[in-house]
């Protein structure tokens, strides 16, 4: 049977591995004896390893038994334990969004004969997956991504729950937005350009810049306008910019009492319980992705909107099912060699084969996990 490790056993890791274990044998790694405990009560065929992820020079003796890897861990970890993997010869699928450019990989991933699918969760990974499909058949002039996860119940101040670390969430905030506008890199801080919008399930939300476009920005030079919108429910804005220029997610260490702290590590600490989701509270996904240009010498839209909820039967958040299922979907390609091509290849560069696209969509409707899609010509 074909052997897969999953590293990292938070929510999406554990959803991930729970989903894979249907049908290969799963091995998760973690250094959270916890996380692994919940993980293989749910399903005890699982098998279970405690490690310390940070140690990349075990990789290669970690790695040797699998066939393939996935990488679920904190993005701050996420470039150097893509690397190891690499350097172990293990194909894989990552969904660690780390800050670094995964395509700084791409000649590593070729010289070890690995193919390495990056950045496939729900966004980045889904809307990626989408415009590099549409990008092969039309000729875009605009894409347009807006992405939330958010709590169905709203608990003040910050009626905002995360399935991930704090700490990935809060460089959404804090790292600047880079788009494309009329061909030309835009570069503003997150948080800007703020807009109510209206959505028919989720209610009225806002957006704001985050830089989420990430490979977008290197694979799809010839699109003119690319943007992606974070979306939180109305007043988040404002709460965010508060604690950022009160100084709580700087970097720099400060004196407290004779302790050097960093405020951002203490804000993340702090904010962890306020922003932990429960195991059993109920959220949702909500995503629309805008693509506008020519097919076939007609101008067009096309809108794909998801709305997914928490799986109560399953107990699964639904981020951690739109992210992780995207995650299983795309090792599913690997696994039955319907994309094989070596180096680091982010999902745009996926999608364009209409029978990846048609797969991950298919298996992601089989979850129940549901894209609808419009258009309208002009």
């Amino acid at each position: 049977m074909i052997k897969i490790a999953v590293l990292g056993a938070g929510m999406v890791g554990r959803a991930i591995a729970l989903d894979l274990a249907k049908n290969f044998e799963v091995t998760s790694v973690d250094i959270s004896g916890n996380a692994l405990k919940i993980l293989q009560e749910k399903n005890p065929t699982i098998k279970i390893l405690k490690k310390d992820l940070n140690d990349y020079k075990n990789y290669p003796q970690l790695l040797l038994p699998f066939d393939f890897v996935v990488t679920a861990i904190p993005g701050f970890m996420g470039y150097k334990t893509l690397e190891a993997v690499i350097l172990s010869k293990k194909n894989v699928v990552d969904i660690s969004f780390f800050p670094e450019n995964a395509l700084q990989l791409d000649k590593l991933a070729k010289e070890n004969n690995v193919t390495a699918i990056v950045d496939c969760g729900v966004a980045p990974g889904m809307s990626n997956l989408i415009l590099g499909y549409h990008n092969q058949r039309m000729e875009i002039e605009s894409f347009e991504c807006m992405v939330g996860g958010l709590p169905k119940e709203k608990i003040k101040p910050f009626e905002y729950k995360a399935p991930f670390s704090p700490g990935d969430v809060i460089e959404e905030y804090t790292r600047p937005a880079r788009f494309i506008e009329d061909g030309k890199l835009v570069i503003k801080p997150a948080l800007t350009d703020a807009e109510l919008i209206n959505f028919d399930k989720a209610g009225m939300l806002e957006s704001f810049n985050t830089d989420g476009l990430r490979s977008l920005l290197f694979t799809m030079p010839g699109i003119p306008n690319m943007k992606e919108k974070t979306l939180r429910y109305p007043g988040h804005i404002d709460l965010m910019k508060a604690l950022i220029e009160g100084g709580f997610f700087d970097e720099e260490k400060i004196d407290h009492k004779g302790t050097q702290i960093s405020p951002l590590e203490f804000s993340s600490a702090v904010l962890f319980k306020q922003w932990k989701l429960g195991e059993e509270e109920e959220e949702f996904t909500v995503m629309q992705i805008k693509i506008a240009g020519t097919e076939n010498g007609k101008k067009k839209t096309i809108i794909y909107d998801l709305y997914d909820e928490y799986d109560k039967q399953s107990k699964i958040s639904s981020m951690a099912r739109t992210t992780g299922y995207t995650c299983t979907a795309a090792l599913n390609l690997l696994i039955n060699n319907l994309f094989n091509e070596k180096g680091v290849s982010p999902p745009e560069l996926i999608g364009k084969h209409e029978q990846c696209f048609t797969f991950i969509l298919n298996y992601l409707k089989e979850r129940n996990v549901i894209y609808k899609k419009k258009e309208t010509l002009f």
